[in-house]
């Protein structure tokens, strides 16, 4: 072995060595200081438990849906019969019942979470009060908690104090923020099921909402397809008087038929998009806030806190050793 690697290998033996006589140092340092890191570890899991024990509790509300496809119905025999007109219908900006049902589904998952929708979500129920000024909920009464520094109850006035942009009462994007938060739409890959949820310090209030969701959501969805297909009903009506071919009406009499036939299944169906499987219920337990886990976080943050303020103390503010005289 040639005289460079052994040299080599003893620069990186006394490297470790010194690597670990810094570790020892290190720990040596913390060890001997050990009673500053409990005090703060100490402090901030007292402060925890004080900020968990604060926290009001909050339920969540959740029902399980399902695609109200065509079959479901009992009319799908027709739109089988006009499978052949969808190309045809898709060029006029028609859709035929049962076709695109994935499509509708997460058409009406967007607008479930749409800005719009849950705008006029909220006005339509007037929610603005029991959304942006509840601070917790009476389980003896059953009434919200309204923060009387964020709105006056007695005067059912606002009066919160907020700086610009923001307003003493609260915009709908504000109002549309907060709620979104709390909202939860998800899908299924596998099955398509859908969970709508919402959690509130009521859990009478987060049962109730989900329940709005769901049925504002098909009607919004089965208004919107029935003005579409009268639409569609007017125009072709108009094509059939327009042309003296008799395939050709024959052809806009079946997509006047399939475009009924869509009136008809919104007029019948009253869960026009989405079929409740299971419903929301008034939760017993609640959902947050996780205190144990707020405690631990708590604690492990002050023992960081308190380790890293003991290494500064102990290097950065170490007093400097004067040169012995001569």
């Amino acid at each position: 072995m040639s005289d460079l690697s052994v040299a080599a290998q003893q620069r990186q033996s006394l490297e470790y060595l010194d690597d670990a006589v810094d570790f020892r140092a290190l720990f040596g340092v913390l060890w001997n200081d050990k009673g500053s890191i409990i005090g703060v570890m100490s402090l901030f899991a007292i402060v925890s438990l004080v900020i968990a024990l604060y926290l009001p509790n909050s339920y969540r509300s959740e029902a399980l849906l399902a695609p109200a496809g065509q079959e479901a119905s009992g009319l799908g025999g027709l739109s089988a019969k006009l499978g052949g007109l969808s190309g045809l219908a898709g060029m006029a900006g028609m859709s035929l019942p049962g076709a695109g049902t994935d499509d509708k589904t997460a058409l009406g998952l967007e607008v479930l979470k749409s800005r719009a929708f849950i705008q006029r979500f909220i006005e339509r129920h007037q929610l603005l009060v029991p959304l942006m000024a509840t601070s917790g909920w009476n389980a003896q009464t059953g009434e919200l908690l309204i923060d009387e520094d964020l709105y006056d109850s007695v005067n059912e006035v606002w009066v919160r104090n907020v700086s610009p942009p923001k307003m003493t009462i609260p915009s709908p994007q504000e109002a549309y923020k907060e709620f979104s938060e709390q909202l939860l739409v998800s899908q299924e890959k596998v099955t398509g099921f859908v969970r709508v949820g919402y959690e509130h310090y009521s859990p009478l209030v987060a049962q109730q909402w989900v329940t709005w969701l769901i049925e504002d959501v098909n009607r919004e969805m089965r208004e919107q397809d029935v003005t579409e297909a009268e639409r569609s009903i007017a125009y072709l009506k108009a094509q059939v008087e327009a042309t003296s071919l008799a395939d050709l009406q024959a052809m806009f009499f079946e997509l006047i038929q399939g475009q009924t036939e869509t009136i008809m299944l919104a007029k019948v169906r009253q869960e026009y998009l989405f079929k409740t499987i299971d419903p929301a219920v008034v939760p017993e337990e609640k959902y947050g806030p996780k205190r144990a886990l707020i405690c631990i976080i708590g604690t492990m943050l002050g023992g960081m806190l308190g380790a890293l303020w003991v290494l500064i103390r102990h290097y950065a503010f170490k007093p400097q050793e004067l040169p012995a005289a001569r």
